[in-house]
């Protein structure tokens, strides 16, 4: 234990050097850690505690965010024979659709379903209720979300991860049928088991909502039974990126609840291989276009004219028909050239 008077910033930069060197977080955790600390010993400063906060002393490493590729076939060949893979992947729709079928009678289906198609966080998934969720107009309102509350294991319901998380997000209508067969199924369930309806979407045994470390735990089982290249439960949040090729990156930020579009283009245009070759086609074609004008105008240019190819002459001049004409090209110039045999008409 270290007292709040003695804590300096050369104790605070062996400590985080330790939790660096450690190969159980990474360094974007590390940096997390940092910026919690820093604001806890800014209040501490604040409230005069200690003369000034020693963290903003601190040098770390600058985290470089991981960008997402897609498991093409080259990819999983690659981590079949090496086991090496990707630290953040996704799947391609073929992939996905093949899980959401692998897992059709599981009580999460929909849970993972729901993430996969319109990219909610694990704890938003969790926060979910009834009464956010309209079927019959199609969308859903993103409001809370469920974290762990405490070191016994209680879950609390708290506000967005930031304010641009909360949104409306649209439903197709595959997803409307998926979340209608699930309410059902939850209400047989919960008579069956006596239990009261909590409210949640995605409920466990008791009736309560499931912790997001569940799902995580869940998830991770039955990616490793279903014999698919391996992802993360947050993958199937980029997923939905990619499955959203040939949408605006606008409404891609909106529907994931990014505070800037620009996180959203530095997360996902890795994982958007049409959209990015729809636009490679389109300036293309521009470029084309352009080329097939006259500059200044908006007159296409005239193709020159084709040369007739000159027909063969079959005979050699005056009189002479059936005789091909000899060439009078240098022999050297007739090599490979096949020779006609003369034919002698009979008189």
């Amino acid at each position: 234990m270290v007292l709040l008077a003695e804590l300096d910033a050369s104790r605070l930069q062996k400590i985080f050097t330790v939790l660096l060197d450690s190969d159980e977080l990474s360094a974007a955790t590390v940096r997390r850690v940092h910026s919690t600390l820093r604001t806890a010993l800014n209040a501490a400063v604040r409230e005069g505690l200690i003369a000034d906060n020693p963290a903003r002393y601190l040098e770390l490493p600058r985290a470089r965010r991981p960008h997402a590729v897609v498991w093409t076939p080259r990819r999983v060949r690659h981590w079949e024979r090496t086991g090496q893979r990707p630290a953040v992947a996704v799947w391609t729709p073929a992939q996905t659709a093949q899980f959401l079928n692998a897992i059709t009678y599981h009580p999460l289906h929909a849970a993972f379903h729901l993430i996969a198609l319109r990219g909610l966080r694990r704890g938003e998934a969790a926060g979910l209720r009834w009464h956010d969720v309209d079927l019959e107009n199609k969308v859903m309102y993103v409001t809370w979300q469920v974290q762990p509350g405490d070191a016994t294991g209680s879950l609390a319901v708290c506000p967005l991860k930031t304010p641009a998380s909360r949104r409306i997000v649209a439903l197709d209508a595959t997803t409307v049928a998926v979340l209608r067969a699930h309410r059902d199924a939850q209400q047989w369930a919960c008579r069956a088991n006596g239990v009261a309806p909590s409210g949640y979407v995605f409920t466990g045994p008791d009736g309560g909502p499931v912790s997001p470390d569940y799902l995580t735990r869940t998830f991770r089982q039955l990616v490793e039974g279903s014999g698919l290249p391996l992802v993360r439960l947050h993958d199937l949040r980029h997923g939905a990126a990619s499955l959203s090729a040939g949408v605006e990156l606008k409404v891609v930020q909106e529907m994931l609840g990014h505070s800037s579009i620009v996180l959203t283009a530095d997360t996902y245009t890795s994982v958007l291989p049409d959209a990015a070759h729809a636009a490679a086609e389109k300036v293309a074609a521009l470029i084309i276009k352009a080329g097939c004008l006259v500059p200044g105008t908006r007159r296409r240019r005239r193709r020159p004219a084709r040369r007739k190819p000159r027909r063969a002459v079959t005979h050699a001049g005056r009189g002479q028909p059936g005789q091909a004409r000899r060439s009078r090209a240098h022999p050297a110039r007739q090599i490979g050239r096949p020779h006609r045999r003369r034919r002698t008409r009979l008189r």
